[in-house]
């Protein structure tokens, strides 16, 4: 064979040659890229592939607006991504179906409100069984298979409202109690500290509780009824946000000008009724430090550290005037 036609031969020989090797490197180079990005991706140490859900009491409640902006900013420096959603009005039965959806959805870890529900118990212990952190914030859900709780030790803070209450009343007088729900576990937690502290003291009195179902409007027209009907009360008591506002306006419609009222968390209209010595003081939670923590804690688990199962957040009083020696009084 000549010459010439062995060089026909080889030369598409050659050419297949030369387009195997760089398919072969090409490939290669996929993989090795595909490992990199394998090794950057821990499945316990956190990172943007952690999906983490916030359930809420209700969606745009300020309140639990500030908890999502705290743990938002937190999931940013630990490279998660958060999830928001809960009900549009406070609805336990929403919440319980929110976090079934979130355990179905195989979200990495979720952030719920404890609810004292059964149902709901089980479902925290289920995520837990399919390895799904859970951690309860603002309020707890003991008995479950939850992580930790964060948030405000909230019969603690209903048994300090009771000694502000004690001593500024002298430890006498007719006491009226405003509480958002008898449905909301925190509410019932903080109205049985407070009771327990005025059980102490046999000349003051809980003549009456009503429930304001997170309307300040509500709020308003029970604390007129309770004037009305009990009019030798000086002393109300709100034990959520909205309640204080309330009774407030209830108070100057009915011209109730020796009533002293003692409000929870601090909306600007609270604070500025503090100010003009309209509500006597508030005492203030940590919302957006709740979300931060529970991130916090969520991804140093995440890393292999053993969490602590209490962790309190801060509450602080603002005084219309300050106790003795005191300008505000944080607790853990």
């Amino acid at each position: 064979m000549s010459n010439r036609k062995w060089t026909l031969i080889l030369i598409p020989v050659f050419l297949l040659f030369v387009w195997l090797l760089f398919q072969f490197t090409l490939s290669s180079l996929q993989i090795h890229q595909l490992a990199e990005q394998l090794k950057t991706v821990s499945p316990t140490g956190g990172g943007s592939d952690t999906k983490v859900v916030l359930i809420s009491q209700e969606l745009d409640n300020y309140y639990w607006r500030s908890i999502e902006q705290g743990a938002r900013k937190a999931a940013e420096q630990h490279d998660m991504k958060l999830d928001y959603i809960g009900p549009d009005r406070i609805n336990p039965s929403e919440q319980v179906k929110l976090l079934d959806k979130a355990i179905a959805s195989k979200a990495d870890a979720i952030l719920v409100q404890g609810i004292n529900d059964p149902e709901y118990r089980r479902l925290i212990n289920k995520a837990a069984g399919l390895g799904i952190p859970v951690i309860t914030i603002d309020t707890d859900e003991p008995g479950s298979r939850r992580l930790a709780y964060v948030g405000t030790d909230n019969e603690g803070a209903g048994k300090q409202m009771g000694e502000l209450l004690a001593k500024a009343s002298g430890e006498r007088g007719d006491i009226g109690v405003m509480i958002s729900s008898e449905r909301v576990e925190n509410q019932r937690l903080r109205l049985a500290g407070f009771r327990s502290v005025i059980s102490r003291y046999p000349n003051l009195h809980i003549v009456e509780i009503r429930s304001s179902n997170i309307s300040r409007l509500q709020a308003a027209q029970q604390a007129q009824n309770m004037l009305t009907q009990y009019p030798q009360i000086r002393y109300m008591v709100g034990f959520s946000a909205l309640d204080g506002l309330g009774i407030l306006e209830a108070s100057e419609r009915r011209g109730a000008q020796n009533l002293k009222i003692f409000a929870f968390d601090d909306m600007a209209e609270t604070l500025e009724a503090i100010k003009d010595r309209k509500i006597e003081l508030t005492i203030v939670q940590q919302p957006m430090e709740m979300g931060a923590k529970a991130i916090k804690l969520l991804n140093d688990y995440l890393k292999g550290n053993d969490p602590q199962k209490l962790t309190y957040t801060r509450v602080h009083e603002v005084h219309a005037d300050p106790p003795d020696n005191m300008t505000g009084n944080d607790r853990q």
